[in-house]
């Protein structure tokens, strides 16, 4: 799918999570600069802070029924309500994707790396028939993100499953910066880039605000 160079570019980890909002601008940014051939194919990678996201499919029962403590904010994406925060690595390709436009196949291919990075930690994980994501059958241990705020939401609407970590299922800690090069290197392999390489965030924006955190 990527038919060049796909660079990676750090926003911001543990004390320099990004908040949601100002992701969503970096986003917009990058996106303006792909489509206009400025930069390369983009994956955003980051820590959010404590966040629920709320797509354009959210019901009002998905949502959190109190204050819950943190942002809720509506997004235009499509799907429902999820979290995002501490311990969480977050990816967003900014990508020219082929014609004709397939969602689906895009959505499988990211499936694919997560898949991939879930077995490098010895977690056999799988697709499920109807349902997009990547899902693990049985039961966990202590996590590394804090699950408990998925417990205020119906996350992605699905009532009938949980979510869970890496942590829980691989019965260690497995630590953000452990998995981003892991995450890079199956990105790249799965869209099939010739070459990819990570890139500061000011080189892309030249005049951003943001600083790259190390992870």
């Amino acid at each position: 799918m990527v038919h060049g160079e796909l660079i990676f570019a750090h926003a911001g980890f543990g004390a320099g999570a990004v908040p949601y909002p100002q992701a969503w601008e970096l986003q917009r940014r990058l996106h303006d600069r792909r489509a206009s051939g400025q930069i390369p194919d983009t994956c955003l990678l980051l820590e959010h802070e404590a966040v629920y996201t709320a797509g354009r499919r959210t019901e009002p029962l998905d949502r959190p029924l109190t204050d819950p403590g943190i942002p809720v904010i509506d997004v235009d994406r499509g799907g429902k309500i999820t979290w995002h925060g501490p311990g969480q690595l977050v990816g967003y390709p900014i990508m020219a994707l082929g014609e004709p436009l397939d969602v689906v196949a895009y959505v499988r291919t990211l499936e694919d790396a997560l898949i991939r990075c879930c077995a490098e930690m010895g977690v056999a994980s799988t697709r499920v028939e109807g349902r997009s994501g990547v899902w693990i059958t049985g039961g966990g241990r202590p996590d590394d993100c804090d699950l408990g705020w998925f417990d205020k939401i119906v996350p992605c609407g699905i009532k009938d499953a949980g979510v869970t970590s890496l942590t829980a299922e691989a019965g260690r800690r497995v630590t953000v910066a452990e998995m981003i090069p892991l995450a890079e290197h199956h990105l790249a392999d799965v869209f099939g880039a010739q070459a990819w390489r990570r890139a500061d965030l000011a080189s892309l924006l030249p005049d951003t605000e943001l600083s790259p955190a190390a992870p």
